[in-house]
């Protein structure tokens, strides 16, 4: 087991930021933990000793890029931006935090939707950030859709996500297009929740991912 030592600490950091560089650059598949560890100046079996594989740099990479995503949107989140804007702010923050590691989106979806604790924490932080959002529109959503709308918003950004980890075109411009348009759908989406049948749609929605959230095993269980 690693011993937590403010050496070992520098050293896990070190290999983390040269993980980074490296993904950023080569791309998933043109990355080794033998490349890592060399430019991290340490032996194959030092690397191995702090990440198991280069799966692990991959989830520690997706979590670092929530907490971009966080630092990046909140200062922006001003009182009184409108809705749409607002989300906006919170889809560019996300793309702008993955743009560098196209070449390792789908690697970025399957630690994205891990079932360890880790994953739970930045789940929770992506949460907080859009009820942020939320809270910071003027005029404010219909009290209706208020509580749930962050939680949509959240799935609405998982699907953005998706679509840019397969999206080919140049600088993911698609995916660019895609977050605008979803911004706007999702602020007009707020205000017809004053309808019932609109409100029951999102119910039943919200519904569906609570379901799947619940039915998600944990690691190690």
């Amino acid at each position: 087991m690693e011993t937590k030592t403010p050496k070992s600490a520098e050293t896990r950091a070190r290999i983390q930021n040269v993980a980074v560089e490296l993904f950023a650059r080569n791309g998933y598949r043109g990355t080794t933990m033998r490349s890592i560890a060399a430019a991290s100046g340490l032996s194959l079996g030092n690397a191995y000793y702090y990440f198991p594989s280069k799966e692990a740099l991959v989830r520690d990479l997706a979590r670092g890029l929530v907490d971009e995503q966080v630092r990046a949107a909140r200062p922006r989140l001003r009182s009184g931006n409108n809705l749409r804007d607002n989300i906006q702010v919170v889809f560019d923050a996300a793309l702008d935090a993955l743009a560098p590691f196209h070449e390792c989106g789908t690697v970025l979806l399957r630690a994205a939707i891990g079932n360890d604790e880790a994953s739970d924490v930045s789940r929770a932080k992506e949460f907080a950030l859009w009820r942020q959002a939320v809270a910071a529109s003027l005029p404010q959503p219909p009290a209706a859709i208020r509580g749930d709308l962050p939680e949509l918003l959240w799935l609405v950004q998982r699907g953005l996500v998706i679509f840019w980890a397969y999206d080919g075109s140049p600088d993911a411009e698609r995916s660019r297009r895609l977050a605008a348009n979803a911004a706007s759908l999702m602020a007009r989406l707020a205000v017809l929740s004053r309808l019932p049948v609109v409100r029951h749609i999102v119910d039943d929605v919200i519904g569906v991912v609570r379901n799947v959230e619940s039915d998600r095993p944990k690691m190690g269980s």
